[in-house]
């Protein structure tokens, strides 16, 4: 099966999303060393507040690929300096005062429309009835944790007061906001305050309360890769503003295309080829941030990744030219509807005076269950879950379509909860989706996502679907591509 860049799917995770730790950068000898001094940067800087729990180190261990004494010795040294304390059953957790830092400010290092589907196109496929479901950007359903979540919410009820039952800020519970700030800083390398974060319905809430703050500060158009997500340049052309596309290629965004004054990205796991925006494409895109460009960040499903390290938030690079997004729709379930957005300074008081009269704020339950989930550790535990859950469905996946469809070419396989295959032969990838529907397998077509034209090809999702029906699904496929 041909693929347009090969990729290991045999090796193990490498790094921990904990600090966005990569052993590679550590020297020959020295990991025990260069992990604590991490650690240390991280309580001193704030990332590591007061009380927080470090991870258990056989679980971090395995997470670097090394030996679990690497990590005792590491946590070892902190413990002597007095920076962290083994508290038995409760592990060990950080009893230093942070130093208070300020967050970094990195140095500034036409044509035709391809496919246009009706607004409704996601709601008809929803409700469309299939056999098997390989609609994208879906985890595993089955897995949510129900009894976590239960025992969460008895805690959480036990512990309010009849006045927290009011209404409550806009911008989202004060306990929720700072468990956000701590997971962002924990897993995706930014540092913020919990004043930084606005709580909100979903990703898609995000994209239309943001393109109402950027047209009332001038900007009247949002450029989006192409391929990129149909759901939501939707979103921000109901909103009212222009999504002029700017091609993507193996490393990701063209930056040197980009001709508008903003720009949505998802750089860590670009949707739908699966590539990472490159290093040299990063920096190009932080020297057109600080010339003036604003950044908006997806961050969709970058905590599901198999075969790579990885990579930290643009959010974490240039903080006062990117609004970054992120929910737990990927991570949890898409019902619950909670995503957060941050801003910089300067847009923020527009942002919550949107979130105001859109809704008054967000429930304040699930956010509080939720605070307790991430605070415990819960929710990290339910990620690993999810990863080995997920990457058993993506190999077999991977297996079906070399069986099945070994002409097609395989994109993006190294994270998130779908493949995205194409073909090496002109057909009508609308056409072939429409016919798998009939036969009771649900797929997107890449089309959908495209503005430009280019090769016809099907966004596969995997995350909520047995290996078994995963294998049943592409077979269907691969009949029907044979019939064209």
């Amino acid at each position: 099966m041909n693929r347009s860049k090969p990729e290991p799917f045999h090796r193990s995770i490498t790094g921990s999303d904990f600090l966005q730790l990569d052993v590679a950068a550590a020297a020959p000898g020295g990991r025990s060393a260069w992990l604590a001094a991490r650690l240390r940067d991280a309580i001193a800087d704030g990332r590591l507040p007061v009380g927080s729990r470090l991870p258990p180190s056989r679980t971090l261990a395995a997470e670097l690929g090394v030996s679990r004494g690497v990590v005792t010795e590491a946590y070892q040294r902190l413990v002597e300096d007095g920076h962290v304390a083994g508290r038995g059953r409760g592990g060990t957790v950080v009893v230093a005062v942070p130093v208070t830092a300020s967050p970094s400010r990195a140095p500034a290092p036409e044509a035709d429309v391809a496919f246009e589907p009706r607004p409704d196109v996601f709601d008809r496929l929803r409700a469309a009835p299939a056999r098997i479901d390989l609609t994208p950007g879906v985890p595993d359903l089955a897995a949510f944790p129900r009894s976590a979540w239960l025992r969460a919410e008895r805690a959480v009820l036990t512990g309010l007061s009849a006045t927290d039952f009011g209404y409550g800020d806009p911008r989202g519970a004060p306990a929720f906001r700072q468990s956000v700030a701590n997971w962002l800083a924990r897993n995706r390398g930014i540092r913020a305050d919990a004043a930084d974060v606005v709580v909100v319905a979903g990703v898609a809430q995000a994209l239309g309360l943001l393109a109402t703050v950027l047209r009332a500060h001038g900007i009247a158009e949002v450029a989006v890769e192409d391929p990129g997500s149909l759901g939501a340049r939707q979103h921000l052309r109901h909103s009212g503003l222009a999504t002029p596309p700017v091609p993507v290629d193996d490393d990701g965004i063209r930056v040197g295309a980009l001709r508008s004054p903003a720009v949505l990205v998802t750089p860590a796991h670009q949707f739908p080829t699966g590539v990472v925006l490159g290093g040299e494409r990063r920096r190009e895109l932080m020297r057109w941030a600080g010339a003036g460009g604003l950044i908006v960040e997806d961050d969709y499903d970058a905590e599901h990744r198999y075969d790579r390290p990885p990579v930290p938030a643009l959010r974490s690079m240039r903080p006062e030219r990117v609004c970054y997004t992120g929910s737990v729709s990927k991570l949890l379930a898409p019902a619950l509807r909670i995503g957060w957005v941050l801003v910089p300074e300067r847009l923020q008081r527009d942002l919550v005076d949107a979130k105001r009269y859109a809704d008054l704020g967000n429930s304040v339950l699930p956010q509080l269950v939720l605070a307790h989930l991430m605070d415990s550790g819960e929710l990290e535990r339910q990620l690993r879950l999810l990863r080995r859950r997920h990457r058993r469905r993506r190999d077999a996946m991977i297996a079906a379509l070399a069986r099945h469809l070994p002409s097609a070419t395989v994109h993006g396989a190294a994270a998130g909860l779908h493949l995205t295959i194409t073909f090496g032969r002109d057909l009508s990838d609308v056409d072939l989706a429409t016919a798998a529907l009939a036969r009771g397998v649900k797929v997107q077509p890449l089309s959908w996502h495209r503005q430009l034209p280019g090769r016809p090809g099907l966004v596969l999702g995997y995350g909520a679907t047995p290996p078994g029906e995963i294998e049943e699904g592409v077979a269907v496929i691969a009949e029907l591509n044979r019939a064209r």
